[in-house]
């Protein structure tokens, strides 16, 4: 069966849709986690954040190894980060256009 790459692409912004996978994302930004180290910094249940981490590494977005007792994840491709920083900076801009237009009226 072919890879289809829009199909791909699809999954990574469908998984990225989420606002606790982007923290999550952001939270493995600069460093490898456990599930019980994520799980203090998102204040979810643990099989609430594995499905997003499942969600995640399905999507080509994480990484995850057992060590020991624990999964521990991170970011498998860098390149997510920028994408994230673009769509930020988007967002910032409308929002900024938004309240000029709305301290026009």
């Amino acid at each position: 069966m072919a890879v289809n790459l829009e199909n791909m692409e699809t999954k990574i912004f469908k998984a990225l849709a989420h606002p606790i996978r982007l923290k999550i994302i952001k939270k493995l930004s600069d460093k490898k986690l456990c599930v019980c180290e994520l799980n203090k910094d998102v204040e979810f249940s643990q099989s609430n954040l594995s499905q997003h981490l499942k969600i995640l590494k399905d999507a080509g977005i994480l990484n995850a190894q057992k060590n020991g007792l624990w999964m521990h994840y991170s970011i498998k491709n860098i390149e997510i980060l920028d994408v994230i920083e673009i769509i930020e900076k988007m967002v910032v801009k409308n929002i900024k256009e938004i309240n000029e237009k709305l301290g026009d009226d």
